[in-house]
């Protein structure tokens, strides 16, 4: 597996007392870490919805903060839990990873719902998904899973605060701008930030796996050629037998 690297602001602050929170959650030994990977999940989903109804409702904006901060905890809780009872599996890995991006699509995908503008989403969710295609390749080609300082944790600390805010707006606490436009902004400067961001690894990525990556690889790709129609379809061993039991 690559090694993981965290170069977050907010890690070294949220991590440690997350990973203490193991303890005394007492989660049973034989409990797979997987689960957990799968309650963050439920978790993201809950946030979604959230997002749905951010501009409409309160408690959009509190589903918002709950769902996030849980999705976040449990995203700790995994591998801490995982490595406290020896469970660390490849597959837990994979899991785990893959439902990353996935969360923060949902949380995209119901941002733009609320903005009632699904153009903005699609544009949203195409530069989360470069820039997490381009984290995991850039991972294989130099063996280092690198998180920037603007990383998962700030974007949930972020998006918690928006929850937040937008609950406090929808209850009639600052009633200076509706709703829907302080979600639209909130979601363009998202797409603004990402695709600088995006811009920016692109060419660190590029710099690090030419300096750092193993040798690149000249080989073609091997095909394999269907059988022809009159090639005979017995096994090669069978075909071997009968011609040795010919006279």
């Amino acid at each position: 597996m690559s090694k993981r690297i965290s170069h977050s602001l907010l890690d070294p602050i949220f991590s440690p007392p997350v990973k203490q929170l193991h303890g005394a959650l007492s989660i049973p030994s034989t409990f797979p870490p997987e689960g957990i990977v799968l309650i963050g999940h439920l978790l993201a989903i809950t946030a979604a919805v959230g997002f749905a109804f951010s501009a409409d409702a309160w408690w959009g904006g509190v589903l918002v903060a709950l769902g996030v901060t849980g999705n976040h905890i449990a995203d700790i809780l995994d591998g801490t839990h995982a490595r406290a009872t020896r469970q660390c599996r490849n597959g837990g890995e994979l899991l785990d990873h893959f439902t990353d991006p996935l969360s923060f699509s949902y949380w995209l995908a119901g941002l733009a719902i609320s903005c009632d503008c699904i153009e903005l989403g699609l544009v949203a969710v195409i530069c989360l998904y470069a820039t997490a295609v381009l984290t995991n390749i850039k991972a294989k080609m130099i063996g280092e899973f690198t998180l920037a300082r603007f990383g998962p944790t700030e974007f949930k600390a972020l998006l918690v605060l928006y929850g937040v805010g937008l609950s406090l707006l929808t209850a009639g606490f600052a009633p200076i701008v509706s709703p829907q436009t302080v979600a639209t902004w909130f979601l363009v400067g998202l797409i603004a930030v990402g695709i600088v961001q995006l811009m920016v690894n692109l060419v660190r990525a590029v710099r690090d796996v030419n300096a750092y990556g193993l040798a690149p690889d000249v080989s073609e790709w091997e095909t394999n050629r269907p059988p022809s129609r009159k090639q005979s379809t017995q096994p090669r061993h069978a075909v071997l037998t009968n011609r040795r039991t010919l006279p």
